[in-house]
């Protein structure tokens, strides 16, 4: 099982890298402002930083590769993507046993809380 978070809003209109132009034959495409990424695996080593360009169609290639599809099938993304996100996932190592976390709260606190909604962004 992995997790992979990411989203398409990056935050603001500063980054200190410039965006990347990818050369033909990956199609001539400039990629915008980089996002974060966020993968959780048994098999990604402890304090894994991953400082390889990745894109969405790596997600894509991704899912590809563990199951079997054509690479390249799913979208236009993935057929441009040169990364496939093998680098986070280490197959040979032991996977690392899944530890409980104790919740201050449980799910009937949040499904029966009462408080009024707020904007995420009103602190």
């Amino acid at each position: 099982t992995a997790v992979i978070v990411t989203w398409d809003e990056w935050g603001g209109w500063y980054d200190h890298q410039p965006a990347i132009l990818l050369p033909f034959p990956e199609g001539g495409f400039q990629y915008g402002f980089r996002v974060p990424l966020v993968v959780a695996s048994a098999y990604t080593p402890v304090q894994y930083v991953e400082d390889q360009v990745e894109d969405f169609g790596s997600i894509l290639r991704f899912v590809e590769q563990n199951y079997g599809i054509a690479e390249g099938a799913l979208t236009f993304a993935d057929s441009r993507s040169t990364t496939d996100l093998t680098t986070f996932f280490n197959l040979n190592q032991v996977p690392r046993v899944f530890v409980n976390i104790a919740a201050p709260k449980n799910a009937s606190d949040f499904i029966n809380d009462t408080s009024p909604q707020t904007d995420p962004d009103d602190y």
